[in-house]
């Protein structure tokens, strides 16, 4: 007799378990927190404001110690690694952050050449790798400019290709477009959809907007006082959101959004391939 086999489940890429983070005082920012996330995927992480998803985030690259709780990330648990291989584990999770945390002394080149500096690699290689993260972000003819000599749009693509200068399997996104005006933000979700479509980077972000997620993810996570009430598939949550916390999101995520308007053109400007922005459209608008 022959049995049907099932495909194998991808291992996830990040795993969290019974994950938390008290401060001084008692505040517990991150409450038991255990999610998975597939490699290969843009997950979302949604909350309000005090809900804890910046902790959360820098959980996940230990820029924050964890009070309990284990963080494995490609198969290495981090909260088990001394200081010398936590240096080393960190160069495979890129992160951006809201105000682009960008070195106003520095070249932009400079600014994207610098982890690899860091890391130990030759100055010449460091350099020619830095150019080619800013030929992928269209800034090959900013490299001699200074950060405040940029606009707003451009210096988060400057750390967009900082953070994909190490050539990681994770990028972690700390509110990056919260900063930004609807066009630009639209540029810079088109720019990190090609990131996981042409690169295969694994991209987690946390918002606060659901056009974001609506726009860019395809699973998510709601956070609310710390702790995940709900998860799954954005299309699914969309439809049939289960939480309060969710409810209030999907009610305030506007059908015909600025930023839903704008997103065809920003596809089209960073050269997402026709069937792929096709397909991206398709879902955002079902």
């Amino acid at each position: 007799m022959t049995t049907s086999q099932q495909p194998d489940t991808p291992r996830p890429l990040i795993q969290l378990r019974d994950l938390s983070k008290e401060f001084a005082g008692g505040t517990r920012a991150v409450d038991r927190v255990t999610l998975d996330i597939a490699p290969g995927g843009v997950f979302g992480i949604v909350g309000h404001s005090g809900a804890g998803k910046s902790t959360l985030l820098r959980l996940i690259n230990l820029l924050e110690t964890p009070t309990s709780g284990t963080v494995t990330v490609n198969g290495q648990e981090l909260t088990a690694l001394g200081s010398r291989q936590l240096r080393a584990a960190r160069r495979d999770i890129g992160m951006i952050f809201q105000q682009f945390n960008l070195f106003r002394s520095r070249t932009v080149l400079g600014n994207v050449a610098y982890p690899l500096r860091q890391a130990g690699t030759p100055r010449a290689q460091a350099r020619d790798r830095a150019h080619e993260a800013l030929r992928f972000v269209g800034l090959a003819d900013q490299a001699r400019r200074y950060p405040e000599q940029l606009s707003g749009g451009q210096r988060q693509r400057v750390g967009i290709a900082r953070a994909l200068a190490t050539q990681p399997p994770v990028l972690l996104c700390d509110e990056a477009t919260s900063a930004l005006d609807p066009q630009t933000t639209g540029e810079v979700l088109a720019l990190l959809r090609r990131v996981n479509d042409e690169l295969g980077v694994t991209i987690v972000l946390i918002t606060h907007e659901m056009e974001v997620v609506r726009a860019l993810c395809d699973r998510m996570a709601v956070l609310d006082a710390g702790r995940i009430v709900e998860t799954g598939p954005v299309r699914e949550v969309f439809a049939a959101p289960q939480h309060p916390t969710t409810r209030a999101f999907v009610r305030s995520a506007v059908q015909a959004s600025p930023l839903l308007d704008l997103l065809p053109a920003a596809l089209r400007k960073h050269g997402v391939d026709e069937a792929v922005a096709a397909s991206v459209l398709a879902e955002v608008s079902a």
